[in-house]
């Protein structure tokens, strides 16, 4: 693995104010604007911080000149980078304002962890270490240190070595992670501790946390915001994870037709939660709509309702009659205790509206008191609806997580129902090939004209094309009428596409070869048969390869002490090859691999996910052995993750700050068809009849 170096910055304050990967991002802008003697004046920051993402749609240019001239900043002095810092903090905190507050850094409710502001809830805080104690109290190796003290930093202290991280994940999605690949001992080197995280950040994209902004570094040194961002995503997806069709078919009630129902498919799993509370006020006989889990729910009187629905056996008129909204929210929690919901919030976070604990709150009253009738006529409606078959399942599964670690604006909850207008589409083509999307003409949602959505279709389409893509009669509508195997096609494509476009960035510096699937298959047979193992394979569908043994043998080959071979068994039974595969996934994460098949790919050598995995594991020992001459590359997006200490910001194929063009080598990576199967057709559709 190699070396850790990060930005160091003079003044210790300022370097507090922002993780290593920020800082990485930031230096990398700063450098760009150097002139030909090597200088940066602060005349050259206003076009670079318009760009920034921190700050789109806040700021224009001469705003930003205003703001450098008010604090009586001559423009044409020269600045450094810890300066370029110093403005960076004094426009943010005025985007802050801008915005009207404070925003807490560790929201249920945010998609991804930044480090605006640096403040943490102290009640938040409370609220985790309950639910740690109470969800990994009986751990066999946390039980030394739990219960946590909620007073203290024990969380954050305890959190440094990525052990409880690593069995939290674990707790919101069992068996994610082996937990065999776990370092856990009393007292871990640095080197352990890194694995662990590594292994914590790859597993958490896994599950759908997004950490684009978060390392392994800034894990390590347990910095308080970043460490309770994270564990606020991993517990909202364990609360959340029943709040969808296919897990719970009864939410089928809250809807009256099948168009409706459709509408429920792509709702968030928040909005499923407000829509379930709005259904049964409704019954309750409250005449608001709670929008929020934070203002509409100060006064109490909406879970007074909402419980005296839930459980009348337990409900008092009282809880509506009192005027004092603090005694009425400790009557809705007495209320809810007496059907099971531990106390995790107190009467202040209710009537301060904490968005997070009150969203947790409510999730709770779901799981122990949901009010849905079981009627058989609809549920079997509902799973009709949200049937596939495994392989589709699976698929949809990979590509949303891959496009959501993408770190795009749009958060993907149901895939074929949110790629249906092109939007994300279109985003995550400019995320990774930036420039080729015309903005100009793409509309974003809500799109209310159905041929708007076919615009931003066929813009993907076209842009596809460009890029050599198979697409035999096909037009933007059928991505429109949600075509599942049509889609699945397309970014099987697209994510392909970047992974060998990734590794071809690495090799070019020595050859200029553009790689294909043979040239990764001869590269993980070469790489085994370096160690003296006699293993190979003939294909990525190569029977041989559920064992998991050609697998392994090929991890311990780019890092011989990754793999501990007494824990590895023979691969002939299912249970050994089970066994084998959760264990690859693991220790190909805990590597710096960030990849999103399950052990069942494996077992059933799934083609399309066993070559993502042999070109993550690939990407990953290029980077660190510069094999082929290789200089130092940024890890690609969802295909292998930082190989150092800490995560790189998600890069695009042609580097971040040069125009990416549709012609030359870019659309030179042919497709083939025969290894790829991905050729598709407009007849895929009648296919599904």
């Amino acid at each position: 693995m190699s070396k850790f170096e990060g930005v160091i910055v003079s003044d210790q304050w300022l370097q507090s104010q922002f993780t290593q990967v920020e800082l990485r991002t930031l230096k990398s802008k700063f450098v760009s604007l150097k002139n030909q003697n090597g200088k940066v004046t602060f005349r050259d920051l206003p076009s670079l911080v318009v760009k920034l993402k921190a700050f789109a749609d806040m700021y224009s240019e001469d705003e930003i000149k205003a703001i450098l001239c008010e604090s009586d900043t001559d423009l044409t002095n020269d600045v450094d980078f810890e300066s370029f810092l110093r403005v960076y903090l004094n426009l943010q905190s005025q985007a802050t304002a801008k915005q009207g507050g404070r925003r807490h850094s560790s929201s249920f409710l945010k998609e991804s962890i930044t480090t605006l502001l640096h403040t943490i809830s102290e009640s938040e805080k409370g609220c985790y270490v309950a639910h740690i104690n109470s969800y990994l109290g009986d751990d066999p190796f946390l039980e030394q240190y739990l219960p946590l003290d909620p007073a203290t930093n024990d969380l954050f202290d305890l959190a440094k070595d990525g052990v409880l991280l690593c069995k939290l994940i674990n707790v919101a999605v069992p068996g994610t992670i082996d937990e065999r690949a776990i370092n856990t001992k009393r007292k871990l080197s640095l080197w352990e501790r890194n694995e662990n995280h590594t292994l914590c950040l790859n597993s958490a994209k896994a599950i759908g946390c997004t950490v684009v902004n978060i390392g392994t570094q800034d894990l390590v040194e347990g910095r308080p915001h970043l460490v309770l961002g994270l564990i606020s995503q991993i517990i909202k997806i364990q609360l959340l994870a029943d709040l969808n069709l296919k897990k719970t078919p009864q939410l089928v009630e809250l809807v009256d037709d099948s168009q409706e129902i459709e509408e429920l498919l792509s709702l968030s799993p928040e909005k499923v939660l407000l829509k379930w509370m709005n259904f049964h006020l409704q019954r309750g006989g409250y005449h608001k709509t709670v929008k929020n889990f934070s203002s509409d729910v100060k006064d109490g009187e909406a879970y007074a309702y909402l419980l005296n629905v839930l459980a009348p056996e337990h409900g008092s008129r009282s809880t509506l009659d009192t005027k004092d909204t603090n005694e009425r929210a400790n009557m809705v929690l007495e209320h809810a205790e007496k059907i099971g919901c531990k106390r995790y919030l107190s009467p202040k976070d209710i009537e301060e509206g904490s968005s997070n604990l009150n969203l947790a709150f409510v999730a709770q009253l779901f799981h122990h008191r949901s009010g849905l009738s079981t009627d058989i006529k609809k549920m079997s409606y509902a799973k009709m609806m949200t049937m596939d078959d495994v392989q589709t399942s699976r698929e949809e599964r990979c590509f949303r997580l891959w496009i959501n670690s993408l770190g795009i604006a749009t958060h993907i909850n149901s895939l074929f129902e949110d790629v249906r207008n092109g939007w994300v589409l279109l985003e995550v083509l400019d995320k990774i090939f930036p420039g080729t999307v015309n903005w100009k003409h793409a509309t974003k949602p809500p799109i209310k004209m159905p041929f708007r959505k076919v615009e931003n279709c066929n813009q993907v389409i076209k842009i596809a094309k460009q890029l050599r893509f198979s697409l035999v009669n096909v037009a933007g509508n059928d991505i429109v009428q949600g075509n599942k195997k049509l889609i699945l096609a397309l970014l099987w494509q697209l994510m392909r596409f970047t992974m060998l476009q990734l590794l071809k960035n690495l090799r070019s510096h020595s050859q200029g070869k553009e790689i294909t699937d043979a040239d990764i298959l001869k590269w993980t047979n070469r790489k085994v048969k370096s160690t003296g193992r006699t293993s190979q394979i003939d294909s990525f569908k190569d029977k041989s390869l559920s064992s998991g043994i050609f697998f392994l043998e090929l991890l311990s080959a780019v890092e011989p002490r990754v793999v501990n071979w007494n824990l590895v068994t023979k691969g002939e039974s299912d249970d050994e090859k089970k066994l084998n595969a959760t264990y690859i996934i693991s220790v190909a994460r805990k590597l710096g691999c960030s990849i999103f098949l399950l052990p069942e790919d494996i077992m059933e050598v799934n083609q399309k996910m066993i070559l993502t995995l042999a070109a993550s594991i690939m990407y990953w020992s290029l980077q660190q052995q510069g094999e082929d001459a290789l200089d130092s590359f940024p890890s690609p997006a969802g295909t292998a993750t930082t190989t150092t200490p800490e995560a790189s910001p998600a890069p695009s194929v042609c580097g971040e700050d040069e125009s990416s063009s549709l012609g030359g080598e870019l659309s030179n990576l042919s497709v083939d068809d025969a290894t790829s199967d991905t050729t598709v057709s407009s007849q895929l559709e009648s296919d599904e009849l």
